[in-house]
């Protein structure tokens, strides 16, 4: 816990300064992301991230290829996430074109996407708990996700970044086989929440490094455009399949996990709550998927969406997506442009941190689930 008079002495500043390289090769910031940290002791006085080690100009190289070549791109963005984010592309050149999707390929789009959401939480879920020094919840969680690796692999052929979507639907059906391994799995992970919460969530340890660090309130979230679960650990019930409703998600009856404490605490049990819900969703689809064809007909080979302005926005592992294109008529993007949730996440760090213990920090950066390829996109 932060003292009053640790921070007056922080704020007067102080000679004994120094400065402390949080990366970019440091396993607690999950990849190639570099933390300038100013230390005073113990305690920070400014962290100033350093992006762009792996900047790969994905926005440049979308105006330099057709649109259906850059589909392979979007999973790289996040490949925990991507799923929703070839469902934010091919939705935004979908809305272009005036493309009808068939019901059966919105379905399939949703498992996946909501399959996709629970392997990428599992991923930060074991991390997380990596970062605060227990190594035991990792083995779980990988060895869950690995069930869904296998049920998308089979599908897609891919176990990490899928180019599954297509414009106008998906490019193979799912069989008897998937339905009924998807089925397993939502019945299979429903006890594990159960086992995650007897041994990591009530675990006194956890609770005593999580809870009252970390704070970020909803005007931080709002000055630096916070979204997902950081957002919704501070309490603001915004989630963009509700509030911009998208695909058939309106159809689907789920919660919004809304926590308003805004600590490392808060936006964990966001994340936990999250999983049990994308099993809810995912249920619900399978029960209710329609017959009928997976790809819409009549689709060009080379898309030439009408000229103009065209956004989509969906809600990934991370927060809110947005896919901004802008056409001239041709088979190439004038523009294109690419919201991610994990910068702004991380552009609230340095506010966040500030006056904080370098180990408490680590949890605070855990908490916001970075995927740093998103940052430097």
């Amino acid at each position: 816990m932060i003292l009053q008079k640790d921070i007056e002495r922080l704020s007067a500043g102080s000679n004994e300064t120094f400065v402390l390289n949080l990366g970019p090769q440091h396993p607690a910031t999950h990849g190639v992301l570099r933390v300038k940290l100013t230390m005073d002791g113990e305690f920070i006085t400014r962290a100033e991230p350093v992006p762009g080690y792996i900047h790969r100009m994905h926005e440049k190289m979308g105006e330099n290829r057709t649109w259906a070549q850059f589909l392979p791109n979007t999973s790289r963005i996040d490949y925990l996430s991507a799923m929703a984010y070839t469902h934010a592309y091919v939705a935004a050149v979908e809305r272009a074109a005036k493309i009808e999707v068939p019901a059966r390929a919105e379905y399939i789009r949703v498992i996946t996407s909501e399959l996709n959401r629970v392997s990428s939480h599992l991923v930060w879920f074991g991390a997380f708990l990596l970062d605060l020094g227990g190594f035991t919840p990792l083995l779980y969680a990988f060895d869950d996700r690995e069930k869904i690796l296998d049920l998308l692999e089979g599908l897609t052929g891919s176990r990490l970044t899928y180019c599954y979507y297509r414009f106008g639907g998906v490019c193979n059906d799912i069989d008897a086989g998937f339905v009924e391994g998807a089925r397993a799995f939502v019945t299979y992970m429903r006890p594990r929440l159960l086992m995650y919460r007897e041994l990591v969530t009530d675990n006194v340890i956890l609770r005593k490094r999580l809870i009252g660090i970390g704070f970020i309130d909803r005007d931080m979230c709002r000055r630096y455009g916070a979204s997902g679960a950081v957002l919704r650990g501070a309490g603001v019930n915004y989630d963009v399949r509700r509030a911009e409703p998208y695909s058939v998600y309106p159809q689907f009856n789920f919660d919004i996990p809304v926590f308003p404490e805004g600590d490392c605490m808060a936006r964990y049990l966001v994340r936990m709550e999250e999983i049990a819900q994308s099993l809810r969703i995912i249920e619900q689809a399978l029960d209710g998927l329609p017959e009928g064809p997976f790809l819409a007909k009549g689709v060009p080979r080379m898309m030439k969406p009408p000229a103009g302005d065209y956004c989509f926005a969906v809600e990934a592992a991370r927060g809110r997506f947005v896919v901004r294109v802008v056409s001239e008529g041709k088979d190439i993007p004038y523009r294109l442009r690419l919201r991610t949730p994990s910068f702004s996440n991380l552009s609230l760090f340095e506010e966040a941190s500030r006056g904080m213990m370098l180990p408490d920090a680590l949890a605070l950066m855990g908490s916001l689930d970075l995927v740093i390829p998103d940052i430097d996109r």
